[in-house]
């Protein structure tokens, strides 16, 4: 299948680790300019440097705290000074923390929104303003499983991707006519550099949930997200699309293993 990107600018925030740095290589294998950000610098050179050995180099790769809404905008205007234009951009960025609610105190939840759901809005409503003036585009937020089916000790986290959810929603009814799409991904348990404390501590309660019984890689979330972003899913607007092993999917997800 023909994704016709060539040449398109793609935007991803929290691309110097997995699945962010799974879908920027697929982008570039697939003719993009793209332009990576997150916190840790370091990260972001490792991968451009990655990308640079296999033959990729129209990268962009900037330190940006995704919660700060006037570097998030300066950083989508280099990217158009650089590349020409925004046709991608991915709200990929997040955090997250095994924590009672009892625990929490109002600021740490606040930094926690700030983080997952404010950012999203952010990112998307500066993307939209640069996307009007070549007439659409495509934004895809990261959302969660966790969005389907909170989890207990993550219940900030759970709230927000839920709210990323929603938001997107919104944000798609908002935008077609401006021709701007609007999806969200929902991982489910994604073998990652975040994920690999709880994996090796619980693994095999969290695989007793999905059916596939495999753990999900960011080539997994990343070759979607490249449909998505594409002509080929452009009448995928305003939803979510689950990328988790059929996890969940009846009450006894491991039927057909027991019979």
């Amino acid at each position: 299948m023909e994704m016709n990107l060539t040449g398109k600018t793609v935007v991803i925030t929290g691309a110097g680790t997995g699945i962010g740095k799974a879908a920027a290589l697929e982008f570039l294998k697939e003719g993009c300019n793209v332009a990576i950000c997150g916190r840790r610098l370091e990260k972001l050179e490792e991968a451009k440097a990655e990308f640079a050995a296999q033959g990729y180099d129209k990268v962009l790769a900037r330190s940006v705290d995704v919660t700060d809404y006037d570097a998030l905008a300066a950083f989508a205007d280099e990217v158009e000074q650089t590349f020409g234009q925004i046709n991608v951009w991915i709200n990929n960025a997040g955090s997250n923390h095994i924590k009672s609610l009892m625990d929490y105190d109002v600021e740490e939840f606040r930094a926690m929104a700030d983080v997952i759901l404010v950012s999203v809005f952010s990112g998307s409503k500066i993307a939209a303003e640069h996307m009007r003036k070549i007439g659409g585009g495509v934004i895809l937020n990261a959302s969660s499983f966790s969005a389907v089916i909170p989890n207990a000790g993550r219940a900030p986290y759970s709230a927000c991707k839920a709210g990323v959810s929603s938001l997107t929603r919104s944000f798609a009814a908002e935008l077609a006519k401006d021709n701007i799409r609007v999806v969200a991904y929902v991982p489910g348990m994604t073998a990652t550099e975040i994920s690999a404390k709880n994996i090796a501590m619980n693994g095999p309660a969290l695989m007793s949930s999905i059916p596939m019984q495999r753990f999900g890689t960011p080539q997994d979330l990343a070759k979607l997200i490249v449909f998505l972003a594409s002509d080929n899913a452009g009448y995928i607007n305003g939803t979510q699309v689950e990328v988790a092993g059929a996890k969940f999917c009846v009450q006894n997800p491991l039927y057909s293993y027991q019979n």
